[in-house]
Order: C-alpha cells, then structure tokens, then sequence
C-alpha cells in the first residue's frame, strides 16, 4: 500500500518538460524581444523627425520603414516564442516555430536567388542607386547615407560621375539654374587626411570636365562597380554574418520543437493517469 502511494506521487511530480529547455527558449526570446522594442522605437522616432513629403517619394527604401516592419516582424515572433515556453502553449510554439522557419527559408532562398541571377541583382542595384541619387537632396538621412557610401568606397555615382546629371539640383541642362548646376556632392571629391575643414564645395562644375580631367578632383569611378568588387573580397566576412544570422534561428527551431514534444509527452501522461487512476488504498 506504501508503495503503491509513493508510485502515484511519483507520477503527479513527474513531468517530461524539461525546465531548462523552457526557460532557455523564454530567455532567448525575451532578449530578442527587448530588441525588437528597441528597432520599433528607433523606427517610430526617424519617422516622426522625417518630412513626410518627402519620405512618401522612396518609402520602400526608407530605413525608418524598414526598422518598424523588422521591429513590429521581431516583436510579434518573440511575443509568441515568450508566451507559448513560459504557458507551455503549443499554439503559440507551432505559431513561433513557423515564422521563424519561413524567415530562415526566406533568407536561404534570397541568398540562393542573389548569386545564381547575379547580374538581375545588380540591376537591382543599380536601379535603387539611381533612384536615391534623384532624392539625395530630398532626404538628409539619405543624403548622409549616400555620401557616407561614396566616401567609404571612394566612388561617385552609380556607373559613373555623370549619373548625378539625374538629380534635378546637379543636372548639366542649359535651363537648370541651380548653384549646383554640373556639380558632384563633396563625398566624390579626393580629399586630403590632412584637411581640417572640407571644402563643401569641391565639386563644383566637375561633371563638365572629361574623364581624366575630372579625376584629378574627384572619383570618377561609379559605386556600383565598387560595391561588386568589395562584395568579391569580402565573402568570407559576408557569410560569417549570414551564418550569424542563421544560427540563432535555427537554435530557436530546434529548442520550440524540443518544447513541443515535451509538452506533447506531458499531455499523454496526464491522459493516461486520467484513464488508468487507481485508489492506493484499495
């Protein structure tokens, strides 16, 4: 009789859920959370200090708009992750486990899609470079966003120099009577480590000199070409952040699907009590 009682307090304390598998996946999700909240809040804060004028004009490349898609993605993901370990709910589990394989799928596939179409993909490029290079002085956050590219990879334009004849500002036409008419943005010009103060206006009236001429001043190669070839040197780096990407979902894949099967053996437990309760008296 001693035993039989001990047997079922065994059973009523035993579970298959195991608590570090539980609250690892709360941990993880929470800190993912917290930063999800974070984007959110950087987002919502560039977008209101924006002019939504002109931010409507190229809002699918606006980063205010891409931090809060990413954020509000983040924090519904992790809400689910959080709640569904801590409540043992294989709703929310099922419902984190799937968007997280979709976006981890997702990205497999860009990455895939990216180097087999290649050449589709610098077109790609080329065309959202162009179109910043048409609203450069729309924006300031683009405009510092262009000249920090130009002058990371000391380049100017898209293809060439001359692209800057798309911004209505620096266009070379005849009626275009803007002070900037045939000019470049100083982040195209060659400048000195020594300079103390930046001559904001050394590229003045460049895109009115030839090639050669022009490139005693300023960079005359495009951004494009650059960017290639700086992607090409740097693979290793680029797939070590991928892979760092990779991981912490997949981590998350597997941990929720560890939960998952947990909890489903608990159920079944608990079923089979249910149905084969004995009295430890009898």
């Amino acid at each position: 009789m001693g035993k039989r009682a001990a047997l079922a307090t065994y059973d009523k304390e035993f579970s298959f859920v195991s608590p570090v598998v539980k609250y690892l996946l709360f941990l993880f999700n929470l800190i993912f959370w917290m930063i999800s909240l974070v984007l959110m809040s950087i987002g919502i804060y560039a977008r209101m200090m924006k002019h939504s004028e002109a931010a409507m004009a190229y809002l699918a490349v606006d980063p205010a708009i891409l931090l809060l898609i990413v954020g509000v993605l983040m924090f519904f993901i992790t809400f689910c992750g959080c709640v569904g370990s801590l409540r043992e709910n294989i709703c929310l589990l099922h419902t984190f486990c799937i968007f997280l394989t979709i976006i981890f799928l997702l990205q497999l596939a860009a990455g895939v899609l990216g180097f087999v179409f290649s050449d589709k993909a610098r077109n790609k490029v080329s065309e959202i470079i162009n179109n910043a290079i048409v609203h450069y002085r729309d924006d300031i956050d683009l405009q510092n966003l262009i000249d920090f590219g130009q002058k990371e990879f000391s380049c100017c334009g898209g293809v060439t120099y001359t692209d800057w004849s798309q911004n209505m500002y620096f266009n070379c036409t005849t009626d275009n009577r803007s002070r900037e008419r045939c000019s470049v943005p100083f982040s195209c010009c060659l400048l000195s480590k020594d300079e103390a103060v930046i001559n904001t206006m050394c590229g003045q009236g460049m895109q009115g000199l030839p090639f050669l001429q022009a490139g005693a001043f300023i960079h005359t190669n495009g951004c494009i070409d650059k960017l290639v070839n700086w992607i090409h040197s740097n693979l290793f780096m680029l797939g070590g952040i991928a892979l760092g990407l990779a991981i912490p979902q997949l981590v998350g894949i597997l941990l929720s699907q560890i939960l998952i099967n947990q909890i489903k053996d608990q159920i079944e437990l608990q079923n089979y009590n249910l149905q084969h309760r004995t009295d430890p008296w009898q």
